[in-house]
């Protein structure tokens, strides 16, 4: 990762000199982006460009961001409460026999609500893992329910998108075991029967899901964890360190979490409250904007009415709060449209925190075009497995590539492949199982073994940088430019570039030399550098040839901003000599 300027002008002058860096390898590419001064558990990685000095607002959810909750202590209040719950809806008594297994659960399955399947999918909806209950169903298994191994993302699937689902989704497989397997329950393809009663797999589900909301919602998960608080909640004494340095450069600070306002107020108090020369600071002061009971997605969208916050009380104001946001009073609801204008925001001067993957990074990504940070707590375990188990991914890249070596030489007059192309493959899959079975019951959050994972996908696309904690951020500078690994899509970076090219590109029979070069441009460079447009009778047949640089995907800062117009100045150079590029000619 490049840290400083003088560093991108000596990787620019190595570049120009060694034409072959730009055709690397993706290995390649990985081993020159590991150098770094910083701990793999205190890095935060890229997916897409930033420059933190163009963010004038770092916004936080709370639960699993800034308060993140302690696993397994966590998960376990949590599945006792729900199977509580379930009881309660008249669930057998013998379902309290279960104890809670962190193992098993994972971020990002899918449930089948008909066949009541937990799936693990690609990022194209292809199926990677089926469970049933705690039965891992083979392949001959799968294809029979699922016939293309394939599964579209409807109303039939529900995303486990959330840290809070983990519980969830072990209960769900739980029932789904149970009565799969006691011999009181017949088994059907989407129900079970016992005597002349029916529970379907998608009913089982609507009862844990309910349940699960229950449990949040009437207060009582809450008020325990408010108890023993220090069992549940992580503190960080770098947290706050970290919020005050971001408003000492001048950036304003927000918390928007979807929790109420006095279970903010127990959290943020425990985890900010500090003293100071033998006086008490409240939590609100390290926030330039609070805003509770979000109902994130929905703050989204339409959002809810905007009120104001009684913090001693916890009442709110009757009517719709219209005035300036003000620091240290508290709101509820509202929207990210009434927000933003309330607080001055663009949308990608804003840089929002948090660990849901739809509700706060890819909904505030397609709304409001927020940057986005995604807290991944599971990152550091996920690390450290590929990190120890690196050999075995290894050699699923060499199995990979000795089929390619091994099929490169035949076309379609061949009818009969190499036999160890099969025997190669079973390698793949016993070597793929090894990898997964490290991660967990379920492999890796990310993949199983060299495809990406449908959430690993979602982070690529909506999250420009992840880390395990929110609080990695204190590990940089605040005008650091967070510069995203090249892509090398596969006709980039497996053709080799002293290989030479025996065929005419597309369009390109007729010679360079019938047509005539472009020297002309639409803008002008005057005397004082500044462009402005040369007016002229003839009429212009043809697009010009940019004579300054305008492929700029870096550029997402205030146009007017000084700084980014001096850069594009420093940027300019004559392109002439640098690229041959000729207009059309009309034919006889």
């Amino acid at each position: 990762m490049i840290e400083d300027q003088s560093d991108l002008i000596d990787y620019e002058m190595k570049r120009n000199d060694n034409t072959r860096e730009s055709f690397s390898t993706d290995a390649e590419i990985r081993k020159r982006n590991m150098k770094t001064k910083r701990e793999p558990g205190h890095r935060i990685f890229v997916t897409r460009s930033l420059q933190l000095d163009r963010i004038k607002f770092y916004g936080f959810d709370m639960d699993y961001t800034l308060a993140l909750y302690k696993s397994p202590e966590f998960e376990e209040l949590t599945f006792q409460l729900v199977i509580d719950s379930v009881v309660e809806l008249g669930y057998p008594e013998e379902i309290r026999q279960f104890v809670y297994d962190r193992t098993f659960p994972l971020r990002g399955l899918w449930y089948d609500k008909l066949y009541g399947n937990l799936l693990k999918v690609d990022a194209y909806g292809n199926i990677l893992t089926v469970v049933h209950g705690f039965k891992f169903l083979s392949g001959h298994e799968v294809r029979e329910l699922y016939p293309n191994k394939y599964i579209v993302g409807d109303d039939r699937i529900y995303v486990y998108y959330t840290l809070f689902n983990l519980p969830e989704i072990y209960l769900i497989a739980c029932l789904i075991d149970y009565f799969s397997t006691m011999a009181t329950y017949v088994q059907g393809r989407t129900a079970v029967q016992f005597g002349g009663n029916i529970l379907s797999f998608r009913a089982i589900f609507n009862d844990v899901r309910n349940s699960v909301e229950r449990v949040h919602n009437k207060g009582q998960l809450k008020e325990m964890v408010c108890k023993d608080i220090q069992k549940y909640i992580h503190k960080d004494e770098r947290l706050p360190v970290l919020l005050d340095r971001i408003r000492s450069h001048n950036a304003k600070t927000f918390l928007l979490t979807n929790s109420e306002y006095w279970y903010t107020d127990k959290l943020m108090t425990y985890l900010l409250n500090s003293e100071h020369n033998n006086a008490k600071r409240d939590w609100k002061s390290y926030f330039d904007f609070i805003l509770v009971d979000a109902q994130k997605p929905l703050f989204f969208a339409e959002g809810t009415t905007l009120r104001i916050i009684n913090p001693s009380t916890g009442s709110m104001k009757l009517g719709t709060y219209s005035g300036e946001l003000q620091q240290n009073e508290v709101y509820s609801g509202g929207s990210c449209e009434v927000v933003s204008k309330l607080i001055g925001s663009m949308g990608k001067d804003v840089l929002y925190v948090g660990d849901h993957i739809f509700g706060d990074i890819i909904k505030s990504k397609k709304q409001k075009a927020w940057r986005t940070m995604l807290v991944v707590p599971e990152l550091n375990h996920e690390l450290k497995v590929f990190h120890d188990k690196r050999d075995l991914f290894n050699t699923l890249e060499s199995l990979d590539t000795s089929i390619s070596e091994l099929l490169r030489s035949f076309d379609m007059t061949a009818n009969r492949g190499p036999d160890a192309v099969n025997k190669i493959k079973q390698k793949i899959q016993q070597c793929t199982h090894e990898l997964d079975m490290n991660f967990g019951l379920l492999g890796s959050l990310f993949r199983t073994g060299s495809r990406q994972t449908h959430f690993a996908s979602q982070v690529s696309r909506f999250a420009d940088i992840y880390a395990s904690t929110v609080v990695n951020l204190v590990y940089y500078p605040f005008f650091y430019f967070f510069r995203a690994v090249p892509q090398l899509m596969p006709h980039e970076s497996t053709v080799d570039p002293e290989e030479p090219m025996h065929f005419k590109s597309w369009g390109g029979d007729t010679p360079q030399s019938e047509t005539s070069d472009r020297r002309r441009s639409t803008m002008d460079q005057g005397a004082s550098g500044v462009s402005r447009f040369n007016h002229s009778l003839s009429m212009q047949i043809s697009p010009d040839l940019p004579l300054h640089v305008t492929h700029d995907h870096d550029a997402d800062g205030d146009p007017d901003d000084e700084k980014a117009a001096d850069l594009d100045q420093d940027l300019e150079f004559d392109l002439r000599s640098k690229i041959t590029y000729t207009p059309p000619t009309k034919k006889e």
